[in-house]
């Protein structure tokens, strides 16, 4: 299993969390900068009511493990392919690739062959 699939499914769910939560928002924010560094202040308050409080929460938790299993998907893969060939990614897969030329010769027609000649 590739971890494309999975990855684009977290990042849609995150995004649809994280706007279901800030749509719905009735916060402020604030920001005081000032020379001593260590005066500077951000403030950022979030208060989310109704439905969007249960619907986002529960996408950002679907998206976050989402993102893990693509993460584990992708670790995986890797170290497949780090100690074994393409012909082991595909067993465990279930996808084999379709040769791009046929290799037996049909009469009348052309084939592409190899012939190694020894002197």
């Amino acid at each position: 299993m590739r971890p494309d699939r999975p990855l684009i499914g977290a990042v849609a769910l995150l995004a649809g969390g994280i706007a279901a939560i800030l749509v719905y928002c009735h916060g402020n924010t604030a920001f005081n900068a000032g020379y001593p560094f260590s005066g500077c202040k951000l403030h950022f308050d979030i208060t989310t009511t109704g439905p969007a409080v249960l619907g986002g929460v529960a996408l950002i938790a679907l998206g976050l493990l989402l993102m893990a299993w693509a993460l584990l998907v992708a670790i995986v893969s890797q170290i497949v392919r780090l100690f074994g060939g393409d012909q082991e990614v595909a067993s465990i897969t279930g996808k084999s690739r379709e040769p791009f030329f046929e290799t037996e010769n049909y009469s009348g027609t052309l084939g592409l062959t190899e012939h190694k000649r020894e002197m």
